[in-house]
């Protein structure tokens, strides 16, 4: 499968390369001289502005890469992006992901994809189906259908992917897992979490009857990319686009691969049993073009394994997550913006923050003193981009590779299906892929694409 050329990756993977990987220690490893340019991966980025542009700096800090290739659908002048250019002068620089990954070839090795939520998929699909190594941000797609089929295409390719939930590589995530299998707080029942930030549009829905000329240097068409289309509005980017239904996936698609992976991992949730929305002033029928301000959004997960069933209810904008009892009274919640969880055993409380449970501490702080942490049982790692760069050069698995990521990401897209039908429990079928009592809700797992775009 893949490029029937022989690449770069293709050589850095043969059964040759592949000894050597686990053989052999580059030089610079051993503290003797810069990465040979024989040992370097040469990157491309689709998304060169906002966190693309995080994503591109911790990749290629000291990592013994080579940004060959930036692509991003706004070119206008003083953008998010100019900091990448500049920084990069030496890469070509496109407005079509497909004409850079067409034109580029065998001199990418792989690709990060730090585009709006729409159009993560059948970026990550043309890179996985050239045979390269994708680093996406979460979340990794837009629907459930999608999510799957690039969980499957990274297996057939054989690729190594990674979702950019940076706090997947915290040590403080890995102390969350050790503590829940330490039994610190017994048997997990309930997880409260979820975020503060208002991702809704609802007050610009009286606006999209406006006309607004597309500016100079940005290529809208490519923009929408296989969202339906529309008229361009400033109000849709940059970074505003969250808000909208056809863009992006509300506060829980921005959040929950971030604040719901520790128990995730933790517990090995895997796909809920059902699911159930609770919204406030909101009506999608009407309002179905934007995310409501706030949602109580609730997950109902079997038993599995040594763990009994777990009930795990987010809460976003404008819900806020219920103060637990046990948190001393004056002491704010899992971190400074509100954003994390608690969960409940029937021994005590865990608090943790968003990113890799940071911070993490059980509640009440006496409860804290007299509890002594487990000794490591999990391989911390250096960074998220590191974990996912040396998996490459080692033939090896990333931390949150689409594996992984895929089901975290899907949960959240399980979330997103169900505001659009609140108050009904979505009875969810994992491995069939499918809601077993809402037909209507199984129009939303996989919406079509606009003409001209597909996997």
């Amino acid at each position: 499968m893949g490029n029937p050329k022989t690449s770069r990756r293709q050589v850095l993977k043969s059964a040759t390369g592949a000894v050597a990987a686990f053989t052999i220690v580059p030089r610079h490893v051993l503290g003797q001289g810069p990465t040979p340019p024989s040992e370097r991966l040469n990157i491309a980025s689709i998304g060169a502005g906002g966190q693309a542009a995080a994503d591109i700096r911790s990749v290629t800090a000291d990592r013994g890469t080579r940004m060959v290739a930036l692509c991003d659908v706004d070119l206008r002048t003083n953008r998010r992006n100019a900091p990448s250019l500049s920084q990069f002068p030496d890469a070509k620089v496109y407005q079509d992901f497909r004409k850079m990954l067409d034109e580029m070839g065998d001199k990418i090795d792989a690709v990060i994809v730090g585009t709006p939520d729409h159009t993560h998929a059948v970026a990550a699909m043309a890179a996985i189906k050239r045979g390269k190594h994708v680093y996406c941000e979460k979340p990794l797609a837009h629907s459930v259908g999608e999510v799957r089929a690039l969980m499957k295409a990274a297996q057939d390719y054989k690729v190594v992917t990674q979702l950019g939930n940076q706090g997947h590589s915290f040590d403080t995530i890995r102390m969350f897992c050790e503590w829940i299998w330490d039994g610190a707080i017994g048997n997990v029942h309930t997880i409260h979490c979820g975020c503060p930030y208002v991702n809704s549009a609802v007050d610009l829905l009286p606006r999209l009857s406006e006309k607004e000329e597309v500016p100079e240097g940005l290529a809208w068409d490519l923009w929408l990319g296989p969202a339906q289309e529309r008229p361009y509005h400033s109000f849709y980017l940059p970074g505003r686009w969250r808000s909208w239904v056809p863009f992006g996936n509300g506060t829980i698609g921005d959040w929950a691969c971030h604040v719901i992976d520790p128990p995730f991992w933790a517990l090995d949730l895997g796909a809920p049993q059902t699911v159930t929305a609770q919204v406030k002033d909101y009506e999608p029928k009407t309002q179905g073009d934007a995310f409501p301000k706030g949602d109580i959004i609730t997950f109902d997960f079997a038993a599995k394994g040594n763990r009994g069933p777990i009930t795990l209810i987010w809460h976003s904008g404008q819900e806020a997550i219920p103060r637990p009892k046990e948190l001393e009274e004056g002491r704010k919640g899992p971190n400074s913006y509100g954003t994390g969880g608690y969960v409940y055993g029937d021994k005590g409380v865990i608090m943790y923050g968003s990113h890799g449970a940071e911070p993490l501490r059980i509640i009440p702080e006496e409860k804290m003193k007299a509890y002594t942490p487990p000794a490591k049982k999990l391989p911390r790692v250096k960074s998220h981009s590191d974990d996912w760069l040396r998996a490459i050069r080692t033939g090896g698995k990333a931390g949150s590779d689409f594996s992984y990521g895929g089901p975290l990401t899907e949960l959240a897209m399980l979330g997103v299906i169900a505001l659009k039908l609140p108050g009904t429990k979505l009875e969810w079928d994992g491995p069939s892929g499918r809601f077993a009592n809402s037909e209507e809700a199984n129009q939303y797992l996989n919406p079509p694409y606009r003409q001209g775009w597909s996997l």
